[in-house]
């Protein structure tokens, strides 16, 4: 691999009020991850400015063009992203705050933008770093999904359950999903997380055990199979991300209630 990046770039995106929204872009040059220093530089200046006592977390995401396949691209995004966040917690940002470092592969080409195909690519050679204002998620709930959301909205849907110790969907969470995936491809503007939940967990311990895996990762789990489920029924991966909460977020409802998941919209 090449050492060097064409160009690095942050784009503030004006206020960022109580939700979430994309602050900065790091652009690649074909297949190439590494940063140098005046560009490493960049990165840590533009972390100086963020406002850290009002920043929950960050999150960031990496893409590659189209050309190479499936699996080297993914391997390439996620070398983009890990070279980021290397910088940003090499240079005191919280690490605890990056809760999601993710490569998303490769991006097909756009027809319709009407730019070169050259142009096209070189925008998909990138990292996107998300941020997320603190207390943007106490606002918006609702318990299906509307004609239009606000970004940090959540939909925290009651007929998606599981049962307890599992993340496997029933088929009852299966058919609402159906119906989920039916909203989504009429509403192809609306970008979202997928965020899992678990009940009856000790509060020393921020996740339950995941029967079918034995790991402590029931959360995250019952919310990576929500996401695989609805790529099954043709929703764009690239519209989504999923997060595993623990018991962090109870709804006070009852436990059946907790072991849940919810959508968190991110871009309309």
């Amino acid at each position: 691999m090449s050492k060097s990046l064409v160009f690095l770039s942050f784009f503030i995106f004006g206020t960022l009020y109580a939700q979430e929204k994309k602050i900065g872009t790091v652009y690649f040059k074909f297949d190439q991850y590494s940063i140098d220093k005046n560009q490493e530089q960049a990165v840590v200046d533009f972390v100086r400015e963020i406002d850290t006592t009002n920043l929950e977390s960050i999150q960031v995401y990496g893409y590659c063009d189209d050309r190479g396949n499936n699996d080297y691209n993914l391997t390439l995004s996620q070398n983009r992203v890990n070279a980021v966040r290397k910088i940003l917690i090499a240079n005191g940002f919280n690490k605890s705050k990056i809760v999601i470092v993710e490569g998303k592969g490769r991006v097909l080409i756009d027809n319709f933008s009407g730019e070169s195909l050259a142009d096209i690519r070189s925008k998909n050679r990138r990292v996107d770093l998300l941020v997320v204002k603190r207390n943007s998620f106490g606002k918006g709930l609702y318990n299906s999904f509307q004609d239009h959301h606000e970004v940090g909205d959540r939909i925290f849907l009651e007929n998606i359950f599981f049962e307890l110790g599992s993340s496997n969907l029933t088929e009852a969470s299966k058919k609402e999903l159906d119906r989920i995936a039916e909203i989504l491809q009429k509403n192809k503007g609306i970008e979202f997380e997928i965020r899992g939940h678990v009940c009856c967990t000790p509060n020393f311990y921020k996740d339950a055990i995941d029967r079918a895996t034995k790991e402590r990762k029931l959360s995250l789990n019952r919310a990576k199979n929500v996401f695989r489920y609805l790529i099954s029924r043709n929703i764009n991966s690239l519209r989504m991300n999923y997060r595993g909460l623990g018991n962090q977020f109870p709804l006070g409802k009852g436990d059946d209630y907790d072991r849940r998941v919810e959508f968190l919209i991110t871009k309309n």
